[in-house]
């Protein structure tokens, strides 16, 4: 596959697209693109045209691994060449077998993630080759010492996420165990159970959303997990609770985001489990909480969780944003926008996020994102977009909106607007909520206050 990447005239440093569900190919496309010297930039297939061809054209990305179906969503991006995975056998065939990797360091680019924020378009997270030995101790940590005899990993979560490709595939294969793939555009609760059971499945990284969507199922007594990992977001008391007594093992939860993961989290094996935390530091990173100006916050009181630096999980950069990537850093410490306490034990517990970014079923969604593509609707003369409370997802995506003159509020109206933001970027993006207003509430500085439309638009 490397030698694929060569004969089609790319060179170290290129950027190429890999948009495929689970799969071979896609765990091909990757560790070729690697050996190649390349960086590699995982997108998801559920993504619309504005979606990709944003990323594509900000990455300046050459060259595309695509299906047919997706295919017809690139043609506006400006890629020199889509290569269909249909295309894959023959071009394997006519490339050389020999092949010498290109010497790479670990902190040369390896892997471009982009990851949604509190304003603008979506910023791309450059990682090194170093993040996979960073994120190990945590893994194998979060699955009791993998690997064990017998071992076998899947997760549901699309291997376009950090938490899918980064946080499970490539590190369930660096320690030698083989990993299932099962594409499937939906979760479905059923299925999943009857999949793990089939296949034999030991080992489990489950989102937060999809263990509050498989809740009330049976479990077939065929499945025997040994370890069992969830993140996305935090979980209810209840929630874990009704994991174990449905698994029979408990859930270790584990934290991080793109731009540094696995720094904290469970082993349940190793320390006393804390149900509804986040856990503890995991070995090797070094976290704290800090307020606004920098200072240490006292064990029971909530301040800004930071890691310090050098750590191995830490991005490089946000690409070709420097202004950015000096924000996300306070001195050696990497800022994370997430509110956390600390008990006199040393265990974080989530408060909330510091800024204005959503959490919906383990994804991060950029309010302006979305509010920029309500506003291409012809009924649609304003819009501000937040997250509320959601039983399931956690978060809801929810939109407040101003309607040109001749237009009214109706059922058919909020269809259209769904429609138009699940086809033009994602499905996880669209608003499940609306409000209608005359007007809405800005801030001195004209900016849209979005505290006085959580505060107001919260529903009970």
């Amino acid at each position: 596959m490397a030698n694929v990447y060569a004969d089609l005239g790319l060179r170290p440093g290129d950027r190429v697209a890999v948009v495929l569900p689970q799969g071979p190919e896609t765990a091909i496309a990757h560790v070729g693109a690697y050996k190649a010297g390349l960086i590699a930039m995982p997108l998801a297939t559920r993504f619309g045209v504005d979606a990709l061809r944003f990323r594509l054209s900000d990455s300046g990305a050459r060259v595309a691994i695509t299906d047919r179906e997706t295919a017809t969503r690139l043609e506006s991006a400006s890629l020199e060449r889509v290569v269909l995975v249909e295309e894959l056998d023959s071009l394997l065939g006519a490339a050389s077998e020999r092949f010498r990797s290109v010497d790479s360091s670990a902190e040369d680019p390896v892997l471009l993630i982009y990851t949604s924020g509190t304003t603008g378009p979506p910023k791309g997270v450059l990682h090194a080759h170093r993040v996979l030995i960073g994120q190990a101790p945590g893994f194998r940590l979060a699955h009791e010492l993998l690997p064990q005899p017998g071992d076998l990993m899947w997760t549901p979560a699309d291997w376009a996420w950090i938490g899918g490709l980064v946080n499970t595939l490539l590190l369930t294969w660096a320690h030698g165990v083989p990993m299932v793939s099962a594409p499937r555009r939906t979760f479905d609760p059923e299925w999943a159970l009857d999949l793990m059971a089939r296949e034999g499945v030991r080992n489990v990284f489950m989102p937060t959303t999809a263990l509050r969507m498989l809740r009330g199922f049976r479990v077939p007594r065929a499945l025997r997990l040994r370890s069992l990992m969830s993140g996305g977001e935090a979980q209810e008391l209840e929630l874990v609770e009704a994991t174990r007594s449905a698994f029979g093992l408990p859930t270790n939860e584990s934290y991080g985001q793109t731009e540094a993961d696995f720094v904290i989290g469970h082993c349940a094996s190793r320390w006393p489990p804390r149900p509804g935390s986040m856990g503890l530091p995991y070995p090797g990173h070094e976290v704290a909480l800090q307020d606004e100006e920098g200072g240490s916050v006292a064990d029971g009181e909530v301040g800004e969780v930071v890691v310090r630096g050098p750590d191995p999980t830490f991005l490089l950069e946000y690409w070709r944003r420097p202004d950015a990537t000096a924000a996300k850093f306070r001195g050696a410490w990497l800022r994370t926008g997430d509110l956390a306490r600390r008990d006199q034990d040393g265990y974080f517990w989530f408060e909330s996020r510091a800024d204005d970014v959503i959490k919906s079923a383990g994804y991060r969604i950029g309010p302006s994102e979305v509010e920029e593509c309500l506003l291409r609707h012809p009924a649609v003369a304003g819009a501000a977009v937040i997250g509320v409370p959601d039983p399931v997802r956690g978060q809801a995506v929810k939109a407040f909106l101003m309607l040109r003159p001749g237009f009214s509020p109706s059922p058919g109206l909020e269809d259209s607007l769904r429609q138009l933001v699940k086809s033009r970027l994602a499905a996880y993006q669209q608003p499940r909520l609306f409000e209608f207003l005359d007007e809405l509430p800005l801030t001195t500085s004209g900016k849209v206050d979005r505290g006085r439309l959580r505060a107001v638009g919260t529903p009970t």
